[in-house]
């Protein structure tokens, strides 16, 4: 008897997200700013489910995404080999991101995890498409979140274009800009205190949205939990 697994195809995939859309679900992903184009309505859950079920596969996950299916593109991500990505895929996927969910959970189930994230993080800082830009602050706190072993240096090379970039009003963009501030900021003492330098420096740009930002972010890397939450780990480290 074949697996499951042989069994599937990815016009079956799609066929089964379709049959599982919910327009209600839909009109509540809008509030929270989601683009509703393409869109079926479908949990995150449900597609770690189906993801599941696949497995990792690159190819499978190509034809998910040529799709443009919303969440087709979210499961995409979900079981596309980190290994066989390409930057030529980077580049194509990332021009395609219009909305902030399919931009965060390519960046932090996918392009985190392959050679080219810390390239493209660098590299899409400065371009100007709003998703292409937040995926870039988005890939800096994926990676400060999952990569453990990296080096501090990696990081703190990372905030002067936290700095420059402070200034966008975009809502998606300063959102990802502050999230990667933070994140850095929480991986341990040195960081913590090279993000909150860079925080104060921040806050004092003649900015909204980067007064935003520092104010936000100093809350947070300031606060008694953190500080206490970080000495313990130095502790446990020593």
């Amino acid at each position: 008897m074949p697996s499951k697994k042989r069994t599937m195809t990815a016009e079956r995939i799609l066929k089964e997200l379709k049959s599982l859309s919910n327009p209600e679900a839909v009109a509540g992903m809008t509030k929270y700013g989601i683009n509703p184009k393409g869109t079926l309505g479908v949990s995150l859950p449900k597609l770690r489910t189906i993801a599941k079920m696949i497995g990792r596969d690159h190819n499978f996950a190509q034809r998910l995404w040529s799709s443009g299916i919303h969440e087709a593109r979210i499961l995409a991500a979900l079981v596309d080999d980190p290994a066989q990505v390409t930057e030529r895929q980077m580049e194509l996927w990332v021009k395609e991101f219009d909305s902030w969910d399919v931009c965060d959970q390519c960046c932090g189930n996918l392009f985190d995890k392959t050679k080219f994230a810390e390239k493209k993080a660098v590299e899409w800082s400065s371009r100007e498409e709003q998703f292409v830009k937040r995926a870039s602050f988005v890939l800096i706190a994926s990676i400060a979140i999952h990569n453990k072993k990296a080096e501090d240096e990696k990081f703190i090379k990372f905030l002067p274009l936290i700095k420059r970039e402070s200034e966008d009003e975009r809502n998606f963009v300063k959102k990802a800009v502050n999230w990667a501030l933070r994140q850095i900021g929480k991986r341990n003492l040195k960081l913590n205190k090279k993000a909150v330098e860079m925080a104060r420096s921040i806050q004092k740009i003649d900015s909204k949205s980067a007064k935003w930002i520092a104010s936000d972010a100093l809350r947070e890397l300031t606060s008694e939990a953190i500080i206490a939450r970080l000495k313990q780990r130095a502790a446990r480290i020593d």
